[in-house]
């Protein structure tokens, strides 16, 4: 994990930055904002800054937002100083961190901010299969793709091909196509020169450049539009770039490593994704089963969040019940293994007695997991012909159209308006989600917004 240190290193400030390295991060330091903010652009990346307090932490915030810099913020300052934690916070601060520093606290700060656990937790066979043949073409300089269903840990994958390769002391930097606009994506990807375009106040390097003699993940690669797609190609194959507005080729020296929740054979037939581009990374395809069928991983990784999220929230560390572990083993997992870690939490936070019993395991909405499975079984049912009614009539008075919005809105509702999940249980790609919702917003329907859970009609 890289932590970028903004302000004097003086006293107190200067002990949370050598606890971190003695938790395992590399420590870079800077004196303030500009000096900061010059450092990102020239691709000094960090995975989570810690800012004094007495510095303008709003102004970092908004400097950050405005040159589309994703980097977790978090202040340190006098821990007596109520007023300056709370207006960090509001200034846009993920966290407060009082000092003098307690080493568990910059721990805990270090893995929930940073989101720095990659732990590679497995044990059923099927999972091992895959581990293995990772270990053996982990020491090369190959492409891997990384396929399977959203939230099998593809990216907890890229991250230990990266720790057991010869780049392992380099940089790991991580890119995800399905977040940035189309528009933006070419400048992430390469970098720009100052003035290459409106709100380019200055030369970036781009996420190649940051990478650098080490590993570059390309996370959900299949939502890349395939215009910037030749582009990604040639840099691939030349192993050079070219910035937005520049006129000089660069040279680099990386490995790429993608991920797809979708398949790309079919994606290429449909014109989707380029042939060309898609042997260039599949020179080695990791495929991780979805949890559902990963049993013996189930119960290890319940084991795992109960003890982690118990220390989190400061409660005892109950055991699963031998009933809850069993509803756990049945239960479908369509969001995999992220979301049994959010069930998990839930559960350890619900539970009473001695155990966590199966009324702890609960979904978003109260239900149980079973309940979630035939809601799923439902949604999926609703793309076939309905069975005709008593009297022998089909159901008729509907447009496919309306149908397939339907369709699609009591899916996302479903998933409390998570996009991902809700296009991968339709089986589309979140591009043809979003088109679709941006389609029914303009035509009047109320779309519900992530973490809305109430039904939407037309």
């Amino acid at each position: 994990m890289r932590l970028l240190i903004i302000g004097s290193l003086e006293g107190q400030f200067s002990t949370a930055g050598k606890i971190a390295i003695d938790r395992g991060a590399k420590v870079a330091h800077v004196e303030d904002i500009e000096q900061a903010l010059a450092a990102l652009r020239a691709g000094q990346g960090a995975d989570l800054a810690m800012i004094d307090v007495a510095l303008d932490v709003a102004e970092l915030v908004h400097r950050l937002d405005a040159e589309r810099i994703s980097l977790p913020v978090v202040a340190c300052g006098v821990g007596t100083d109520a007023d300056a934690a709370v207006k960090a916070i509001k200034a846009g601060a993920k966290e407060y961190v009082p000092l003098p520093p307690d080493p568990d606290m910059i721990a805990a700060v270090l893995e929930a901010v940073a989101d720095d656990s990659h732990a590679l937790i497995f044990k059923d066979p099927k999972m091992a299969d895959v581990v293995r043949l990772a270990d053996q073409v982990a020491p090369s300089n190959a492409s891997i793709m990384i396929t399977g269903e959203s939230g099998t840990g593809k990216e907890v994958l890229a991250h230990y091909l990266h720790t057991k390769s010869n780049r392992s002391t380099k940089p790991f930097v991580s890119l995800n196509c399905a977040a940035i606009p189309d528009n933006l994506l070419e400048s992430e990807l390469f970098g720009h020169e100052k003035g290459a375009f409106t709100g380019a106040v200055a030369r970036r390097v781009g996420k190649f450049e940051e990478a650098d003699g080490g590993t570059l993940l390309l996370d959900e690669i299949s939502e890349m539009d395939i215009r910037l797609q030749a582009k990604l190609l040639r840099a691939i194959q030349e192993r050079e770039i070219d910035r937005v507005g520049g006129n000089k080729p660069i040279k680099v020296d990386i490995r790429v490593i993608a991920t797809s929740n979708r398949d790309l054979a079919d994606e290429v037939q449909k014109g989707n994704f380029r042939e060309d581009l898609w042997f260039r990374l599949n020179v080695v395809n990791l495929n991780l089963p979805p949890l559902r069928e990963r049993p013996a991983d189930i119960e290890l990784l319940s084991e795992h969040f109960v003890g982690k999220y118990s220390d989190l929230n400061s409660v005892p560390a109950r055991p699963l019940s031998p009933a809850a572990r069993n509803e756990l083993v049945a239960a479908p997992w369509r969001g995999n293994v992220r979301e049994l870690e959010n069930t998990i939490h839930r559960a350890v936070l619900l539970a009473t007695g001695d155990e966590i019993g199966p009324d702890a395991i609960r979904m978003p909405d109260g239900s149980r997991p079973g309940a979630i499975a035939a809601g799923l079984e439902a949604a999926t049912s609703a793309t076939s012909p309905a069975p005709p009614s008593a009297d022998g009539a089909a159901p008729v008075g509907r447009t496919v159209a309306e149908m397939e919005r339907q369709l699609i809105l009591d899916t996302l509702q479903h998933c409390l308006g998570n996009r991902t999940h809700a296009a991968n249980i339709l089986g589309i790609s979140i591009r043809t989600l979003r088109n679709k919702l941006k389609q029914y917003t303009e035509e009047g329907t109320r779309v519900p917004m992530p973490g809305e859970g109430q039904r939407i009609t037309g």
